[in-house]
């Protein structure tokens, strides 16, 4: 289950709009809704067919580049930036409405694919991976809001299970396609045919957004002075993360200092932006959140290794 996968708690507490006349018989695909579903959707099944392809690209593109070395921080410079991009999120939709992030996010997106898919070194790939991861972030957060807002109460259950079948389709198909696109046309087409593929999307979600979710939750009310603090928190654990990973990846005597220095980011910053009783699995949210997390980082790992150990270029 990815990181970014929908969940329902997500979206259960955000107000959702009044009732129209006849919307309790609507559905996501009646004239109201449409082209804000298949928008939003298909821009679901792009960021998850990215993805789910990523990672049957990554031993060629890392061996092309001769950054075998530097493989993991491929996969880490993604997730680690989307963390801080989905706690920027959260307080740029409160602010402002989700149309700015949800912009500057596929905005970030898809300069992080042309970056990598045309880089010429590891280290320039990796950059791209960061500012996709950050552009996911900012993208993923900002869609919740938005069906929290555009969408009613009885409608939301099936608009997350479209997103959620958008994920499951890419997971299936993806890598095959992934690796047929990198035996044929080579490994940066599958980042760089995304950009080109996101317009249509785009096209058709952006002024329905526009239209029925822009702007704060209530634009009467003064505008909230941003949280740093919990920003702050969400830049120590990405800081920490890739200094804990960095140290990892060196295994020597000095790599003692990042490992210090990783911890002493990332322990402050995970106990203050996670609910009390989450190491001790304490019964509710926290246990909740410490199972999904371990289960995401379970299958993160599988899914970011396994092509490269099956490689057979590798064998």
């Amino acid at each position: 289950m990815s990181a970014l996968e929908p969940r329902d708690a997500d979206v259960a507490d955000i107000p959702g709009p009044p009732a129209a006349p006849g919307d309790a018989k609507g559905s996501v695909l009646d004239a109201r809704h449409r082209a804000l579903s298949i928008g939003m959707v298909s821009v679901v099944l792009l960021i998850a067919f990215e993805a789910t392809a990523v990672g049957t690209a990554m031993p060629v593109a890392a061996r092309e580049l001769d950054g075998i070395p530097l493989y993991a921080f491929a996969f880490s410079a993604y997730f680690t930036t989307s963390l801080f991009g989905m706690v920027l999120a959260g307080q740029w939709c409160d602010r402002r409405g989700p149309l700015a992030s949800l912009t500057a996010g596929i905005s970030a997106f898809a300069a992080g694919l042309v970056l990598s898919g045309t880089a010429g070194a590891m280290w320039q790939f990796i950059l791209g991976r960061a500012v996709q991861g950050l552009g996911g972030g900012l993208v993923i957060v900002a869609l919740y809001v938005v069906i929290g807002r555009a969408y009613s109460e009885h409608l939301r259950p099936a608009i997350m299970a479209a997103f959620a079948a958008s994920w499951v389709v890419p997971s299936v198909v993806g890598p095959l396609a992934s690796g047929t696109v990198t035996e044929h046309l080579g490994w940066r087409w599958v980042f760089l045919a995304i950009p080109a593929l996101v317009v249509f999307p785009l096209a058709l979600a952006l002024p329905a957004i526009r239209r029925t979710a822009s702007g704060p939750a209530d634009p009467a009310a003064p505008v909230a002075p941003w949280d740093r603090r919990g920003i702050l928190l969400a830049l120590g654990i990405s800081t920490g993360a890739a200094l804990l990973q960095y140290a990892g990846q060196e295994l020597s005597v000095l790599s003692l200092l990042p490992a210090a220095a990783g911890l002493a980011l990332l322990v402050p910053a995970v106990r203050g932006l996670l609910p009390r009783g989450t190491y001790r699995a304490a019964r509710g949210l926290p246990s909740v959140i410490l199972l999904r997390g371990i289960a995401a980082g379970s299958f993160i790992a599988a899914e970011s290794f396994v092509p490269s150990c099956w490689s057979p270029s590798a064998a």
